[in-house]
């Protein structure tokens, strides 16, 4: 049997701070979708200079969220980034929320999150038309409004990763064979959350 992998659970409140620059979560997720990049690479994403996006790259690695790409630079003058786990990082609500200023760092982080989710899907919307019929057609957008429990939820959750994970190593199994024609990165967001109407 394979190992449940899992992301890392941040229980350390200054690693959770890390987060809360909102351009460091834009270079995390840049990196994490590139496999590994340069400052400079990274920096034209951003529309930043390659010396701020360096330092908030120093700043990621000193907590373990990325780390130097062995692999990449041969000639020493470019330093090549990665990040440190392929399964991400997550944190619960719960193991911050004795405190105010946990509290409040899992407030500004949950709202960066999003609003990245959120800039990354209206650029979608914006491009969708240089897309074309097979990628706007293979797109969705779904919401299901589902009476549950709290533990329900939890396992549709497990349940929701556990189908992502199989796709992704689908799509990497399929790279390292040489299958990359019409090959892209996909972003899935599925949200779960109680609510009152």
């Amino acid at each position: 049997m394979r190992p449940k992998h899992k992301p890392e659970q941040i229980t350390d409140l200054s690693r959770l701070r890390v987060f809360m620059t909102p351009l460091r979560m834009q270079l995390y997720r840049l990196l994490y979708a590139a496999g590994s990049a340069t400052a400079s690479q990274l920096a034209e994403h951003v529309d930043e200079t390659p010396s701020l996006v360096s330092y908030h790259l120093r700043k990621l690695a000193e907590h373990g969220f990325v780390t130097q790409a062995s692999d990449e630079g041969t000639d020493g003058r470019e330093r090549w980034w990665q990040v440190a786990s392929e399964e991400g990082w997550g944190f619960r609500d719960s193991d911050f929320a004795d405190t105010p200023e946990g509290a409040a760092a899992v407030g500004a982080v949950t709202r960066g999150i999003f609003d990245t989710r959120v800039a990354q899907y209206r650029t979608y919307l914006d491009q969708k038309s240089a897309w074309g019929k097979a990628w706007t057609d293979a797109s969705f957008s779904s919401e299901w409004l589902l009476d549950l429990t709290p533990a329900e939820l939890a396992e549709m959750s497990d349940e929701l990763e556990a189908l992502a994970r199989r796709w992704r190593e689908r799509g990497k199994a399929a790279k390292a064979d040489g299958d990359i024609e019409d090959r892209e990165h996909v972003s899935v967001h599925l949200y779960g959350f109680p609510f009152r109407p």
